[in-house]
């Protein structure tokens, strides 16, 4: 069975992070999940749930949770088999930590080890407008392999909902992480 880690940072929009997981498993993937401490916080505002209670609804054989701080957890090297990694969503300071390559957590380490392994990174940046910094930071990233998606969903499918919005991004993540759709969504045609 294929890994992906996903990261949940502090960013607004923990949705995305909490969908990504539940697309990965409904799929057969197994997820390494690393959830930042500003992000468990955000998580259980946005989502009205206890991160604790997400989680133990989660398979337990094809989910491992790490601690932010363990930087001693298998997904903090190279070695470590897994597919890619998403980061969703992913702040304005994880994307500058990655792309400065200063790991001060493990979610920093894992996006690098993925990186300098040629596998995919996807960061689903949560941050609105954009400052010089963000865009030299995304530049950087990109440079050294990654993808830099926007959660900003599209309307021509014409959502009616919140998670139809949500499944839209979710689904472009896991593309580009993937390399296939994971039909969430109907893609675009006139």
């Amino acid at each position: 069975m294929e890994r992906v880690v996903v990261g949940i940072t502090g960013a607004s929009g923990s949705i995305y992070g909490k969908r990504c997981v539940e697309v990965l498993i409904s799929k057969g993937y197994g997820v390494e999940l690393v959830v930042s401490e500003t992000g468990r916080k955000v998580f259980e505002y946005e989502l009205e749930l206890p991160l604790e209670n997400f989680i133990s609804s989660l398979p337990e054989d094809l989910v491992n949770v790490y601690s932010p701080s363990d930087l001693f957890a298998p997904v903090s090297s190279g070695s470590y088999p897994v597919k890619g990694m998403v980061i969703a969503p992913c702040s304005a300071g994880t994307l500058g930590h990655i792309a400065s390559g200063a790991t001060v957590n493990l979610i920093h380490r894992a996006a690098d080890v993925n990186l300098k392994e040629k596998r995919p990174v996807v960061l689903v940046f949560r941050e609105t407008p954009l400052n010089r910094v963000h865009v030299e930071n995304i530049l950087r990233v990109v440079d050294a392999g990654a993808t830099v998606l926007p959660a900003s969903p599209a309307f021509y499918a014409r959502p009616k909902t919140v998670e139809e919005l949500v499944d839209f991004v979710v689904d472009r993540a896991l593309t580009h992480l993937l390399g296939k759709s994971c039909g969430l969504f109907k893609g675009w045609t006139p």
